[in-house]
């Protein structure tokens, strides 16, 4: 006979004293840390135990006796469902300041190395529909907000087009208003919605792994080009028809679109870089300008999505990249070649390496359009077997290596070739401080920590972006 579990209790009357990881807050009750999300600083709060283990648990607030002075009122209707956007409650400057306080103690505790005073953390211009791509989800299986469930509400419909739920694999939040983007995505998503209902397209069902309509993606640009990608799960001729059917109606009702995709997805995830992408109208890619530069972006091609911020970041990289003219650059997950573009003007040569083919691909594009391809060079394949001392030995030894990594930061075999490279000057741009202090800790051996500039691409959320610059001992 299985034992029952003991009752989690209800803690009153607590408050709340700090900001912790992933968007939640904190607050310490005798030896155990409390994490919860959607409050702030100074709120005291009724906080029902959800999960908990020896030295921390996870709550819910259920009551609120006192609301923070920090506090401010979140603009978005599913602010508190919706897993994004969860520091809407707290003001922009405050943000800011526990961003810079999280960069801080990052590489102070994880790193242990020697740090320089930390500059100013550069705020987002734009901390409302700063985004450039989103991507939606469809399920048959719409999540129900506490509020639907106690009102015993019979729902007959359960198809939704919105963002996945934490902790629920196979469940979607119904999205109206995304403020993350210009309200184009809310007319596109919106519209798709209403028409898919009226016509009787299914939703897709993960569990079961059926149903036409499976995601979407919207890119915009600084040129006024649109981007639409449609998955579909397509089964037979009459699936076909019925997407090429909605695919036709997006094209005449939104003439925005200048790149009207679709990808027909068999597999068990969203994911559809190693798919083929059909185009149904207009180009496969659309060009994004930065600084005279021109830069072509397709459907799988990696970009900062916060447009006018990328540029602020990319002046940091290129300011501590200190070039003169002279140098020989290596650029490291380059990507569509954006940051390699933007520095080959005043490099001798520009080196970039990036795992997706299709990204390598545009960053040659890229290159010709702006008359750089006489100053660079790109390689596709995983950085771990492309950076290795045969391609030093070949290409030279870079003067100044500027890596930009994914949120896992580097394999140690690329640190390894790295040292090995010995260039004088690191600049390392990564958005995930954590991993980039425990890559630092690594590099320690021979260079020293001169430089760091948080910059926030992601008004209301936790992330932030961190520059540090490098030089050999």
């Amino acid at each position: 006979m299985a034992r029952k579990k003991k009752p989690l209790p209800l803690l009153e009357n607590i408050t709340i004293t700090g900001v912790a990881a992933e968007g939640k807050a904190l607050a310490r009750v005798n030896d155990l840390v409390i994490f919860v999300p959607y409050v702030v600083p100074g709120d005291v709060v009724d906080l029902q135990i959800r999960r908990k283990k020896h030295s921390y648990a996870e709550a819910e607030a259920v009551k609120f006796h006192k609301y923070s002075e920090l506090r401010a009122k979140p603009f978005c209707r599913h602010f508190g469902v919706c897993g994004g956007c969860k520091w809407q409650c707290l003001p922009y400057e405050e943000q800011l300041r526990f961003k810079q306080q999280q960069v801080e103690d990052n590489l102070r505790r994880i790193g242990k190395v020697e740090l320089p005073a930390i500059s100013p953390i550069l705020g987002s211009r734009e901390i409302k529909e700063y985004r450039n791509k989103l991507e939606f989800g469809f399920s048959n299986k719409k999540w129900l907000t506490a509020e639907q469930v106690a009102s015993s509400e019979k729902f007959s419909c359960m198809d939704a087009v919105g963002f996945h739920i934490p902790g629920a694999f196979d469940k979607i939040l119904d999205i109206h208003e995304c403020h993350l983007m210009n309200d184009i995505n809310n007319r596109i998503r919106n519209e798709i919605r209403r028409y898919a209902l009226e016509k009787g397209l299914t939703f897709f069902d993960l569990r079961q792994q059926k149903g036409l309509l499976r995601g979407m993606m919207i890119r915009t640009s600084a040129t006024n080009e649109l981007m639409l990608l449609l998955q579909f799960r397509i089964d037979s001729p009459e699936d076909q028809t019925a997407a090429t059917a909605l695919l036709d109606h997006l094209h005449l009702t939104f003439p925005e679109i200048t790149s009207l995709l679709y990808v027909n997805n068999q597999k068990c995830n969203d994911t559809f870089g190693d798919l083929d992408v059909q185009t149904h109208f207009g180009t496969d890619f659309i060009y994004e300008e930065m600084e005279g530069l021109r830069f072509k972006v397709g459907p799988k091609s990696f970009y900062q999505t916060n447009t006018l911020q990328a540029y602020e970041l990319y002046k940091v990289a290129r300011e501590f990249a200190g070039l003169t003219g002279e140098e020989l650059v290596y650029d490291l997950y380059t990507g569509t070649g954006t940051i390699a573009n933007f520095v080959a003007k005043k490099a001798r040569k520009v080196v970039g390496i990036e795992y997706v083919p299709e990204a390598i691909e545009d960053a040659k594009v890229n290159a010709r359009l702006n008359g750089l391809d006489d100053r660079t060079l790109f390689f596709a394949g995983d950085m771990k077997d492309i950076l290795n001392r045969d391609f030093i030995a070949e290409h030279g030894r870079p003067d100044v290596i500027i890596t930009d990594p994914p949120r896992a930061g580097m394999h140690g075999d690329v640190v390894d070739t790295i040292l090995f490279a010995a260039p004088k000057r690191i600049v390392y741009v990564s958005c995930n401080p954590a991993t980039q202090a425990r890559d630092l800790s690594l590099l320690d051996s021979q260079y020293r920590v001169v430089a760091v500039q948080p910059v926030d691409m992601f008004p209301h959320t936790h992330h932030v972006e961190n520059v540090v610059l490098l030089e050999r001992k």
